[in-house]
């Protein structure tokens, strides 16, 4: 095939050797995806499909009120101080938090370009002017893997934000992977926007939110904080959308060896969440390579055999336009030519065309003369504009008959498409084969004990 080509691989071989296997098929996937040569969403383009290249990072949402520790824990994750952390409303806007290979900040129009599946969202009214990016090097636990979004500090009262945050926080919450809800048992644990928006996003994406008591070791004894999740607990299922049963809230706090603490810390089980998500996020991206392949291979297949039809049909339209424009145009000929023929003395005809054209002329005008005489003088004046009005019809049928051609595909665009089809099927799908195979081998490492 001279049209595609493979798509590239990892080109740092050093950089391959200390990437994760869940890293690498995220990566490759995409890179199938928008691949200059032969992207799926070039190709999906080409044949009036629109594809959306999947995400090489899962994105996790904090939110809560402005004291209920987002910031720390982020901090923690990556382990590195990138986010300003304190009992002040520091987070004013939205940070996108997410690894690299370089330290990094970026502020408004520059976050636009790193996060296409959220372009639509980050042109929120009023929300660009107060976006931001953090770029870390890190590559602690999980997170070259994931991107965290930090939230707007949730306050009540006469707080005023410079645009609707509850709206804002709703829309990312529906776009991300994962949502967690950080609940203060020192602050405004019950701060009635964050549970306003809680109840709103229970109702888009419910298998989404993640709840945690967040500074749990800060709550006091076991009985305070027990009567903290009570509340807590008691509040969310007053709302109509949030009236279920079963309510997990794990205690979360930032371990500290200076300050150690009896209070269970199940920060560990956020990490576990996160891995969960990244697997599932594996799977999905696997499958939608393989169903976007097949749609495109589909999508092929029907448009050659619409093609094929429309051949079909314009050779049929042709052959119809030839026809009536012939009839429209030899019957009134012959029509004419029969009564001039019949003006001359066979003895004249015979020396005009030869003696063997002459019988076929005076024959065939002859039933044509014959059949003009049996029709009655008074009928023959009506008959001429019948028979013009056919003749007419006929040479309308066959114009009409022209232009009902449909287009038809080149013999380069139709090798275009068979290259397409031929490259996914060897080349994509073969390749999706491999990375379903290696997602394999390393979910049966991780539980081979």
């Amino acid at each position: 095939m001279s049209g595609c080509k493979k798509p590239r691989a990892v080109a740092n071989p050093l950089e391959s050797t200390f990437t994760s296997p869940s890293e690498r098929i995220l990566k490759e996937c995409h890179t199938l995806y928008v691949d200059n040569d032969n992207g799926l969403v070039t190709i999906a383009e080409s044949l009036g499909v629109r594809l959306l290249p999947p995400r090489k990072k899962i994105i996790v949402m904090i939110m809560g009120n402005h004291s209920a520790g987002k910031s720390s824990f982020i901090n923690w994750y990556v382990e590195e101080h990138i986010q300003k952390t304190g009992v002040a409303i520091e987070t004013q806007g939205f940070t996108f938090i997410t690894s690299g290979r370089k330290r990094e900040s970026l502020t408004g129009n520059a976050t636009l370009h790193l996060y296409p599946h959220f372009r639509p969202l980050l042109e929120f009214k009023g929300v660009t002017d107060y976006l931001s990016a953090e770029i870390s090097t890190s590559k602690q636990k999980k997170f070259s893997l994931v991107t965290f979004v930090d939230t707007p500090g949730l306050v009540d009262g006469d707080m005023v934000y410079p645009f609707d945050v509850n709206s804002a926080i709703t829309s990312f919450g529906e776009q991300a992977d994962l949502v967690f809800v950080f609940f203060d048992p020192m602050g405004q644990a019950l701060c009635k926007r964050t549970l306003n928006i809680v109840e709103k996003l229970s109702e888009k994406c419910g298998d989404k939110l993640r709840f945690y008591l967040s500074k749990a070791d800060e709550a006091g004894r076991e009985t305070d904080r027990q009567r903290v999740m009570m509340q807590i607990v008691q509040e969310l299922c007053r709302r109509p959308g949030l009236n279920k049963c079963g309510f997990e809230m794990p205690t979360i706090y930032i371990p500290n060896p200076q300050k150690p603490s009896r209070c269970i810390n199940q920060i560990d089980e956020v990490c576990e969440t996160i891995e969960k998500s990244i697997k599932q996020a594996v799977q999905k991206t696997l499958d939608q390579l393989e169903k976007d392949c097949n749609l495109i291979i589909s999508t092929i297949n029907h448009t050659l055999e619409q093609d094929r039809m429309n051949v079909s049909s314009n050779k049929s339209n042709r052959f119809n336009s030839i026809l009536c424009g012939v009839l429209g145009i030899f019957l009134p000929s012959l029509f004419i030519l029969s009564f001039i023929i019949s003006t001359f003395a066979p003895e004249e005809l015979d020396t005009l065309v030869g003696e063997g054209l002459a019988k076929t002329l005076n024959l065939s005008t002859g039933i044509v003369v014959y059949l003009w005489d049996w029709i009655p003088e008074d009928w023959q004046i009506m008959f001429v504009i019948i028979f013009g009005a056919l003749c007419y019809f006929m040479l309308f049928l066959a114009k009409y008959f022209a232009r009902q051609g449909s287009k038809t595909l080149t013999k380069r665009e139709k090798k275009k498409l068979a290259e397409y089809s031929d490259y996914i099927q060897d080349i994509v799908k073969s390749k999706k084969r491999k990375l379903y195979e290696e997602y394999l081998r390393q979910c049966a490492a991780e539980y081979d004990f």
